[in-house]
């Protein structure tokens, strides 16, 4: 089962490099293991908080600031949001985050693959001002600390809708989402029972897979890179709604 643990983990520090998403792949991987719900949502934060930030420091040289935000700005939101997602996952039930979890990633696999592949005149201009922008990271941080899946996407989308083009958008929301993932391991780190052999296996694997999924990210074609998130999203998307209403 750890070595199982173990290729999820690569699998998901891959992913999450190039797009994001790769909580869904180790959120089954976890409740296959033994693990309820909300237990495999808790060590998937913290197993995958390693690869996370192995891919952001690999990544770093291409992070930008969007939309007259610093690049420090936006990690003070992410630190902010995540502390207050966390904060609600030990205070709440997650069913209504995971009902909305299909409807979120539609929209944004949806907006990144309009301003990937839609009409030239439609990413001429950016469509997130400065506020926009903040809110747009701040409401992403809050929901990558309750529950974290999509992250990837919703950010990615975000970005790009702020004027960033894909490569510097995908490198700085890997820093984001390991910065924002922080402040939930910060929080979970606590909870009593924590299943570390798990979480161990999981994140060591996360931790090879970011870092070839960062230099992926830095040689891959932007086109490739394009089309392999849009695929991955409606994958994704159909499967979630599967999952959430079937």
């Amino acid at each position: 089962m750890l070595a199982l643990l173990f290729v999820a983990g690569l699998w998901a520090g891959m992913q999450n490099a190039l797009a994001g998403g790769g909580s869904f792949v180790t959120l089954p991987a976890l409740m296959l293991s033994g693990l309820d719900a909300r237990a495999a949502n808790i060590a998937s934060t913290l197993a995958l908080f390693p690869g996370q930030a192995t891919t952001g420091w690999f990544g770093r040289s291409m992070v930008s600031g969007a939309q007259g935000l610093s690049f420090r700005a936006l990690v003070a939101i992410s630190l902010l949001g995540g502390l207050v997602g966390a904060g609600v996952l030990l205070l709440t039930p997650s069913s209504v985050f995971g009902r909305m979890v299909p409807f979120l990633v539609l929209f944004a696999t949806s907006l990144f693959a309009w301003g990937s592949f839609g009409p030239k005149r439609a990413r001429e201009a950016p469509r997130l001002g400065p506020r926009g922008a903040m809110a747009a990271q701040f409401g992403i941080a809050v929901y990558g600390g309750y529950f974290g899946g999509g992250i990837g996407f919703l950010m990615l989308a975000a970005l790009t809708a702020a004027g960033l083009s894909v490569r510097p958008a995908g490198a700085t929301k890997n820093v984001l989402a390991a910065v924002m993932n922080a402040a939930a391991v910060a929080v979970f780190v606590f909870t009593p029972h924590a299943p570390w052999p798990r979480i161990v296996a999981l994140g060591l694997g996360a931790i090879l897979g970011g870092w070839i999924g960062a230099q992926l990210l830095r040689r891959a074609p932007e086109t490739l890179i394009r089309v392999f998130v849009v695929v991955l999203g409606s994958a994704l998307t159909v499967g979630l709604f599967w999952r959430a209403y079937a």
